[in-house]
């Protein structure tokens, strides 16, 4: 076994406890949710703040947004826009009133309240992997379809890490669960493996109402508490370029009439899908998110929404997606700066191009997530496990991509510049003196455990010790790290009627057909 095992202890319990620090596997860090300390990184003028909104906002007076869905065309019409057909204009002042009527910051309770998260303000919050639907591991050695197993034993990853804080969607798509009742399964899984925030595809209406009803027979909630704050959330993603598809329409509407988190991430990637200059599709990217959150709150004026960016750049030699590109982090920190200008909370991803969990990956997730962080991200999807663009999901590159985030989330912990006496230390620099160390110091004693950030998957030791421990590489590491969680899992606990509960209505709604698909 690597010697991520060989550590001594720490006190502490299982994987479905969120107060305790250790477990029989490895060190993590607690349970905590970070907040970021760092002011933001701005790369705009105020003159360019004010471009990129009035550009976004001529895009919604003048071009317009395409609504495929009948009922929010109604509703937009109904409430002042001037429509074409399916094609919705927007006027400026129309969108700062109505945008204005979202929250800054809203929480979103899960069936465990501990896990409680709140989105918005200085708030950063890490998601699983999710919607590949392929999966890797270094025992297959190669991309194959997802299953059920696979996607299980993600969220138990996700459910294992304490800097993963909420559940996405299908952090691989189990194609061998027709799609017809895949989100039955899928969520009795992550619902019984996890205990965090939960999220619904705005799939159509069977889709949304399902997981909306599993998430309040979960929480042990009646219709009006579960109606009376955010108890999971959607996201949504519009057709690049300015267009917003029927069924994310449908679903993002349910959820917002029912009060319950919505998040809209343009996929915008310049080149393709937008302008080849990044603040075109800054621009493109705003506009097509304010309209849909505009649609939130016409259906419920307050519905708690947040703003994400997908934009990036495409390979202009193969017009492949590229993530955790320059280009990338500029956009995402532009984004940012647009996002505190609207007053919305923030959606952005940890994502990389590469294709294996090799160095490529680390440096291209690393650039994305440092670019979360500087932009003033509150929500960060895909934070551990991408590869290929968002087409493979990988258990290795998912404990790799925890190691990042602990550094992260140590990173912002206020405690490293704490300049109080015991901070300054000036006592031991003083019984140091111009000799000496301060191995033996009391100040050291007193900390030297906590003093400083303790991997749990990095390799400290020097080559030679290494090689004779097996020079064993990063990711053979984090393989044999996650089978070892894997193996020693235990699912959170649950009331045993609360489970047969859920367990009836998938079993009803299996029986009633599910969802309807083109198949």
């Amino acid at each position: 076994m690597a010697d991520t095992t060989s550590r001594k202890r720490r006190s502490g319990g299982r994987s479905g406890h969120a107060d305790r620090r250790g477990s029989a596997v490895i060190e993590q860090l607690p349970w905590t949710l970070p907040v970021n300390i760092d002011r933001p990184t701005e790369p705009l003028s105020e003159e360019g703040v004010e471009r990129i909104h009035g550009a976004a906002m001529t895009i919604l007076e003048e071009i317009g947004i395409q609504f495929l869905n009948p009922e929010a065309v109604a509703l937009l019409k109904k409430a002042g826009c001037r429509v074409d057909d399916d094609i919705v204009f927007m006027d400026r002042d129309f969108v700062m009133e109505w945008i204005a009527k979202a929250p800054s910051t809203f929480t979103l309770t899960p069936r465990n309240p501990e896990r409680r998260l709140t989105i918005g303000g200085c708030n950063i919050v890490f998601g699983n992997v999710s919607s590949p639907p392929n999966y890797w591991d270094l025992e297959l050695g190669r991309k194959v379809p997802g299953t059920r197993d696979m996607c299980a034993n993600l969220l138990k990853l996700s459910q294992y890490f304490n800097c993963i804080h909420f559940v996405g969607g299908y952090p691989v798509e189990p194609v061998d669960v027709h799609a017809s009742v895949r989100h039955l399964d899928v969520l009795y899984d992550k619902l019984t493996l996890t205990d965090k925030v939960a999220h619904a595809y705005s799939l159509g209406k069977e889709r949304v109402e399902d997981v909306m009803e599993m998430v309040r027979i979960a929480g042990g909630l009646s219709h009006e508490e579960f109606d009376a704050s955010p108890r999971m959330y959607t996201n949504i993603n519009s057709t690049s370029p300015l267009k917003h598809d029927y069924p994310m329409m449908d679903g993002w509407m349910r959820c917002a009439a029912r009060g319950q988190g919505c998040v809209v991430t343009p996929f915008t990637l310049a080149g393709a899908m937008a302008p080849v200059t990044m603040a075109g599709a800054v621009a493109q990217s705003i506009a097509e998110g304010l309209s849909a959150i505009v649609l939130a709150q016409i259906v419920n004026p307050g519905a708690p929404c947040a703003i994400g960016t997908f934009t990036s750049n495409v390979d202009m030699k193969s017009g492949a997606p590229a993530f955790g590109t320059p280009e990338y982090m500029r956009a995402t920190q532009m984004t940012g700066q647009m996002a505190r200008f609207y007053n919305l909370p923030m959606r952005s991803s940890g994502v990389c191009a590469a294709n294996v969990p090799d160095g490529q990956a680390m440096w291209e997730t690393e650039h994305s997530l440092w670019a979360a962080i500087q932009s003033g991200t509150n929500m960060v999807y895909h934070s551990a496990g991408w590869l290929e663009g968002g087409l493979i999901a990988s258990p290795e590159k998912f404990v790799m991509d925890c190691e990042v985030l602990q550094h992260m989330i140590r990173y912002l912990e206020p405690e490293i510049c704490d300049t109080s006496d015991d901070g300054l230390g000036l006592d031991a620099i003083r019984e140091v003196g111009h000799n000496g160390h301060f191995f033996g110091t009391q100040h050291t004693q007193d900390r030297y455990t906590t003093a400083f950030y303790q991997p749990f998957l990095s390799d400290w030791k020097n080559y030679e010790a290494w090689e004779a421990a097996g020079g064993i590489w990063t990711a053979e590491r984090a393989h044999r790290t996650y089978k070892a969680i894997l193996d020693e899992f235990e699912a959170p606990p649950m009331d045993v009627a609360v489970r047969d509960q859920l367990a009836d209505f998938v079993a009803r709604r299996k029986a009633e057909g599910g969802a309807p698909t083109d198949f």
